[in-house]
């Protein structure tokens, strides 16, 4: 039944209209609405076929499009458009659907009107008639579709022409906050400014601080008392506005409403309006995120409120001036102001609800600090260490000679009585012969003065028999001291004369060193800013480079007062013992010993030799 109403109201001729009055509409026409309605009634006009018909456009608000014009009224009817509209937004171009109702053939077109690689508006009419007759609505509707672009394209065209000037006056007024090294300058400089650009009577800004406004800048007015009653309804109304916490207006008794949203009494705002004399007062915060950084108040006379462009101004640039606050305020900071605010930044964070990784962090680094402070460990001196024999015996060059043989060298060990070296002792045994040859003649005249009995004679040949005698006793101890044994079992450590087979030799020249197996001296090199822990007595331990994977203990023996230069630092010769002498070890052998000097904390072991220099450096320094 109401299906056939619907078909029935469908065949209905729409009322006739006159097309004058339609054009002079569209050329008249102040909005969009208006200028749709007319441009789809002369659509309409001239397609007698066409039973309904809308123009949909974009909802900035709703991101959906909405009809702004139907012909020829409001119906429901108007739902069969739907599938069209929605099919044409899917696949962005021109949609024929066939609707037939009670037999009778109708067709809803869907045309999109794409400005700008979007879909501005959508056009849908159904309409009734033949192939050719859709064919040419579509071919109408095509045509002067146009109109809409042009449209579209002048709305655009003028909010770009708005937003650009918006933006290029509210960048003019930021190069005015930025263009003084002074903050405070900069503020009086922009509220001079905006007093003409809002054609008002006074501009005022304050900053938050703590929760506390302080008047800081006023338009007109380089300086102003404190005390003073205008500046007090001031910055009442500022912490008015901070309560707030949003755009607060207030107009005088018999004042003209503003364009911006009514707000609530505000008392303070009133109470400003009658000390100032002024008809309109608006407040803004100057948010950055959800802090309050600041108040910025405008007063204005007369009858005309402010506007909402106003208020999109103030909206604009309170949330660039906002941020240049925070900055400008964060470089002109003192340094004890900036590590007070750091410090209660990160205690808020540190104490305040989340910043779950901070609080672990601090967490981890309060556990480090009290391990650090309170467990002790043993303290170790390190020091570079050598290995040398307890005793070192020389093996030296008896008398002037030449060497005959060499039969060890550095590195080799000996046993107690072997050869080391051999001398020439060719001219000894010739001398040797030549002695026992003459003692044998001075013993046979000797005995030929005893049988004559000649006493003269006696006692002369006596006497050169018995220094021949003595030289053949030297030549023949010489001789037996050409061959160097070693004194003991032990380690040659230096010398090397495989290479000086016939070289001359002088009486004391070291021809080896050798040292004992059993038996070694370690010497400490002691840094002199650590000789201070090290006493005689302590224990310790020795790694060597060839055997590190053995450490021997050690004893310390004596601390010898005298400092060794070396490397550029300054090291005292430390005298140790070993408890356990290892096998493996060797006379020159080299490596890192450490000597336990007590229990001390970690934080002191690692800090010490810090605070020691220091220490010095102030001593240094001071007068």
């Amino acid at each position: 039944m109401i299906e056939r109403a619907a078909a029935s109201q469908a065949r209905q001729p729409a009322p006739p209209v006159d097309t004058d009055l339609l054009w002079q509409a569209l050329l008249a026409a102040t909005s969009a609405d208006a200028y749709c309605r007319s441009w789809l009634g002369l659509v309409c006009h001239d397609l007698p076929e066409a039973t309904l018909a809308a123009v949909l456009t974009e909802s900035a608000e709703a991101r959906t499009y909405v009809p702004v014009a139907v012909w020829p009224a409001v119906a429901p009817e108007m739902s069969r458009l739907g599938p069209a509209v929605e099919q044409v937004l899917r696949e962005r171009k021109a949609v024929m659907l066939e609707t037939p109702l009670e037999g009778r053939p109708l067709t809803c077109i869907a045309y999109p009107v794409i400005v700008s690689g979007r879909i501005a508006a959508v056009i849908a009419l159904e309409t009734g008639g033949s192939q050719a007759q859709v064919q040419n609505a579509l071919r109408l509707i095509h045509w002067r579709s146009a109109w809409l672009s042009n449209l579209v394209i002048g709305r655009e065209l003028e909010v770009a022409q708005t937003g650009r000037e918006q933006l290029g006056s509210v960048l003019n007024m930021m190069a005015t906050a930025l263009r003084h090294k002074t903050f405070r300058q900069s503020l009086f400089d922009v509220t001079n400014e905006l007093r003409p650009r809002l054609l008002c009577d006074r501009v005022a800004i304050g900053l938050v601080d703590h929760a506390r406004v302080a008047l800081t800048a006023m338009s007109e007015a380089a300086t102003f008392e404190k005390n003073t009653p205008l500046v007090k309804a001031y910055i009442a109304a500022m912490e008015e506005a901070y309560d707030a916490g949003t755009l607060v207006t207030a107009a005088a008794a018999g004042g003209a409403a503003s364009d911006a949203p009514l707000a609530p009494l505000h008392a303070q705002h009133v109470a400003l309006l009658k000390v100032s004399g002024a008809a309109h007062v608006m407040s803004m915060p100057l948010k950055q995120g959800a802090q309050c950084v600041g108040i910025l108040v405008v007063e204005k006379s007369g009858e005309a409120g402010f506007g909402l462009a106003d208020r999109d101004w103030l909206d604009a640039f309170g949330a660039l001036l906002a941020s240049v606050v925070v900055q400008r305020r964060a470089a002109e900071r003192s340094s004890l102001g900036r590590l007070k605010e750091e410090c209660g930044r990160f205690f808020g964070k540190l104490f305040g609800a989340g910043h779950l990784v901070l609080k672990a962090g601090a967490s981890l680094a309060l556990l480090c600090a009290a391990i650090l402070a309170l467990v002790q460990i043993e303290y170790r001196v390190p020091a570079k260490t050598v290995i040398e024999g307890a005793v070192q015996r020389v093996a030296a060059a008896p008398f002037e000679g030449f060497i005959g043989a060499s039969f060890v060298r550095a590195g080799d060990t000996v046993r107690q009585g072997q050869t080391l070296v051999q001398l020439d002792d060719r001219e000894l045994q010739i001398e040797q012969a030549r002695w026992s040859s003459e003692r044998d003649q001075f013993q046979n005249r000797l005995r030929e003065a005893m049988a004559n009995h000649d006493l003269t004679a006696v006692q002369v040949i006596g006497a050169q028999l018995k220094q021949a005698e003595a030289q053949l006793m030297l030549v023949t101890d010489k001789i037996g001291r050409a061959r160097i044994v070693a004194p003991y079992d032990g380690l040659v450590i230096s010398g090397d004369l495989s290479q000086q087979t016939g070289a001359p030799v002088e009486t004391g020249k070291k021809l080896f060193e050798i040292s004992p197996l059993t038996s070694y001296r370690v010497i400490l090199q002691v840094d002199e800013r650590e000789i201070r822990h090290v006493q005689a007595g302590q224990k310790g331990h020795l790694v060597m480079t060839g055997i590190a994977g053995d450490p021997v203990p050690l004893t310390v023996v004596s601390v010898t007062p005298v400092a060794i230069a070396q490397e550029g630092k300054n090291f005292f010769r430390v005298e140790a013992r070993l408890s356990e002498a290892s096998l493996r070890l060797r006379p020159g052998m080299e490596g890192i010993g450490k000597v336990e000097t007590g229990r001390r904390s970690l934080w002191w072991i690692l800090t010490h030799s810090f605070t020691d220099w220091l220490r010095l450096s102030l001593w240094g320094w001071m007068p």
